[in-house]
């Protein structure tokens, strides 16, 4: 049996999934003051001195904190009812389908939000490694659980949970930065859905030459 890890955002998905739901979930009177407030954290973050990761921890604590986690778990269940699937990649269903057909373990590694991205794996019969926001007394704290499902974040959890040493071989599938410590777990690598033997090999996707 092989194991195959999967990112989601931008690679099952065409695009970011987390943004959205956000502007859905979060009351509109915090949406506003989060457009406030970020304000230093979005500039920091096109400088490059502020981290994709960090910048989605300060905008869940200003939306999320305080909230009813069980409706913002019910609008999780619809948003991957109804939103997920025009986002999701036919090419992608179709290599999942096909690790699935091997007998493959198929893992779904994500910083994506476990409110709506745990659904759309259960529907599919996927494990889910995923983001959790942090819920006590039946509110959200504004933070997560364990911290951001990330970058080497998600092999430390992938070591944690799974004997990687027992699979044949590991697949990797990702698209961005954030992917790089799982991609080079993996023997067989694909970066935007093609295959590289290295890390370094992601510099002529990001700057191919003319």
């Amino acid at each position: 049996m092989d194991l195959a890890l999967f990112d989601f955002d931008g690679t099952i998905t065409t695009s970011d999934t987390w943004t959205p739901f956000m502007r859905l979930s979060v009351r509109p009177a915090r949406i506003i003051a989060g457009q406030v407030l970020l304000a230093p954290v979005l500039v920091g973050h096109r400088l490059g001195m502020i981290s994709s990761s960090a910048g989605r921890r300060a905008a869940v604590r200003i939306g999320f904190k305080g909230e009813n986690a069980a409706a913002i778990r019910r609008l999780g269940v619809q948003y991957a009812a109804t939103v997920l699937p025009g986002k999701v990649r036919p090419a992608a269903l179709e290599r999942i389908a096909w690790h699935q057909a091997r007998g493959d373990q198929i893992v779904i590694v994500s910083a994506s939000l476990d409110v709506y991205l745990l659904p759309w794996c259960a529907s599919r019969g996927l494990d889910c490694v995923c983001t959790v926001l942090e819920e006590r007394g039946g509110k959200l704290t504004g933070r997560y659980l364990r911290g951001d499902c990330t970058a080497a974040e998600k092999v430390r959890r992938l070591r944690e949970r799974y004997e990687l040493g027992r699979y044949a071989t590991v697949y990797a599938y990702g698209d961005s930065g954030e992917d790089r410590e799982m991609l080079e777990l993996a023997q067989r690598k694909y970066y935007r859905w093609e295959e590289i033997s290295a890390w370094e090999e992601v510099k002529l996707f990001d700057h191919p030459s003319v």
